[in-house]
Order: structure tokens, then C-alpha cells, then sequence
């Protein structure tokens, strides 16, 4: 019995070793042809440290940046590999696969926009996700599923949960971008960002994408079949816009955790962030 036992531990030692000299990889330049949007998309990938040594499949989370970055985002400025790894080796976060598309269109958010033949979100449902989860060891299916990004993609990851419920377990907007209903102030604030669009656009836009919008036709059951995080610095310039999010949750009666930190809009916060984004999809993951 000593001799199984020693065996045993020396077989948990040996498997944490390889672990922890295993290397997880980045790669920030990838492209996929979009015939959707008819032209080359790029787009970013984190695999864990054990991707290569195993032959298992993973949970995945869709990463989503802000206005202004690329797929790149979150690995320059965001430390995703740094945060990940430390997460996953102090038991934090579940290994796991990371999207992160690039959204750097010229065209605001991540949306359809039908009036410019511009169909991004039709792209990201339709071509992104069956390519890169054929493409990697993904468990494709909505319980090992996840969603999040900052600003502009934490609007996006509010809208894309809202409008696909039935495709993602958890959804983490950080400081998320969802702009006014009232249509003058939508246009004011796109126009200062220089974005140019008239007032039937900006009124489609906000009637098929706003989560304020949105929640009251969607069913309840379908709302709480996603686990919502949703995080905003105190000195945020959108801390309203999250703070209106989470009252019209809670009068819904969607169920969310809702924090707000000691911080701005800026990659101190969302760094903050990210640790507890993958502590919580990683619960979603597992059966919690």
C-alpha cells in the first residue's frame, strides 16, 4: 500500500511539474477570409499552457476590445497571457481557449448596420465561431461558452448574450458602451468619436441593439440561462450607463453580479478586471 501511495504522489508531482513548465501560447496576427463582409478578418488567440501536451477539448471566451484597439488589445495592453496563466496555475480560472477578434472596421461596435451592407455581427455568429471552434480544441456548445470585452465590447458582449442567449453560459461586460436611448445624445456622443450618422440609423441601431431595449422581449428564463458580470470603475464616463444597466436588470428581475471598483476608463481597471472575468466564467464552466 506505501508503494501504491508513493507512486500515486509521484505521479501528482510529476503532472503538476509538467504543468507548470508547459507554456501556454499567443498568437496576435491571425486572419480568416469573411465572405460576409468580403474581405480578410484578423483575429487573436490564447492557448493554455496544457494545450499542446493534451488532447482534451476547452471551454472558450470570447474577448472582446474597445474602440480605438485591434485583436491585439488585450494582449499588448490588457496582459491577457501574464493574467490567464497565473489565474489557471493558482486554480483561479479553468484552462481555457481565448477569442479575441479584431472589431477595428472603421464602423462602430460590433453590430449589424444594414443601411451600409455592413453586417459585422452576422459575421462574428455565422463565420468566426464555427471557424475557430473547428479550428481549435473548443467544446462547442453554450455551457463552455463564454463572453466578454470592454467599452465598446462590453456593449457588444451585452448585446450578442442578448441577442443569442442560447449560445453563451456567462457574459462579463467591462465598463461597457452602450449609449443613450435618447437619439440626439447617441448622435453627439458618436459624433464625437467621428462617427457620422443620420437619425434613422442611429434610431435602428439603438431599437435592435441597446440591452434597455432589449430585455423586456426576451423571455425571462431564456435572460437567466446567462450568468452576467457586470464591472465599472467608480470615475468611469460610462459609470451611468452601467448603473442604468444594472437597475433595469434588477427590475427585470435578471439575476447579475454588479461591482463597482476605484477606477476610470482606462487598462489599470479592466487589468484588474480580468482575473475575476476568468474566476467567472470558470464557475460557469464547471457546474456550479
Amino acid at each position: 500500500m506505501r508503494k501504491i501511495h508513493r507512486l500515486s504522489l509521484l505521479f501528482i508531482i510529476i503532472t503538476s511539474t509538467n504543468f507548470i513548465f508547459a507554456q501556454s501560447k499567443v498568437f496576435d496576427n491571425l486572419t480568416m477570409k469573411s465572405e460576409i463582409l468580403n474581405m480578410e478578418r484578423n483575429y487573436a488567440v490564447y492557448l493554455p499552457p496544457d494545450y499542446e501536451t493534451s488532447s482534451r477539448s476547452y471551454p472558450v471566451l470570447y474577448l472582446l476590445h474597445g474602440l480605438g484597439d485591434d485583436q491585439t488589445g488585450w494582449i499588448q495592453f490588457g496582459e491577457v497571457k501574464k493574467i490567464a496563466d497565473d489565474s489557471i496555475l493558482n486554480g483561479n480560472a479553468t484552462p481555457m481557449i481565448i477569442i479575441m477578434p479584431d472589431a477595428d472596421t472603421g464602423v462602430i461596435g460590433y453590430f449589424n448596420i444594414p443601411s451600409r451592407n455592413w453586417m459585422y455581427e452576422d459575421f462574428f455568429f455565422e463565420e468566426l465561431m464555427p471557424y475557430v471552434e473547428s479550428k481549435y480544441r473548443i467544446k462547442s456548445n453554450k455551457r463552455f461558452r463564454a463572453i466578454s470585452g470592454l467599452s465598446m465590447g462590453g456593449g457588444g458582449t451585452i448585446t450578442y448574450a442578448l441577442h443569442r442567449p442560447d449560445l453563451f453560459s456567462a457574459a462579463a461586460p467591462l465598463s461597457a458602451a452602450t449609449g443613450s436611448l435618447d437619439i440626439d445624445k447617441s448622435i453627439q456622443r458618436l459624433n464625437s468619436f467621428g462617427f457620422k450618422y443620420n437619425r434613422d440609423e442611429v434610431r435602428s441601431l439603438l431599437k435592435s441593439n441597446h440591452p434597455l431595449e432589449l430585455i423586456d422581449d426576451i423571455p425571462l428564463n431564456k435572460l437567466n440561462s446567462v450568468r452576467w458580470f457586470i464591472d465599472c470603475g467608480d470615475d468611469d464616463y460610462l459609470y451611468e450607463d452601467n448603473s442604468l444597466l444594472h437597475i433595469a436588470f434588477s427590475d427585470r428581475g435578471i439575476n447579475h453580479e454588479y461591482r463597482v471598483r476605484d477606477g476610470a476608463h482606462n487598462w489599470t481597471y479592466w487589468r484588474g478586471s480580468l482575473p475575476k472575468v476568468l474566476e467567472f466564467v470558470s464557475q460557469s464552466f464547471h457546474q456550479y
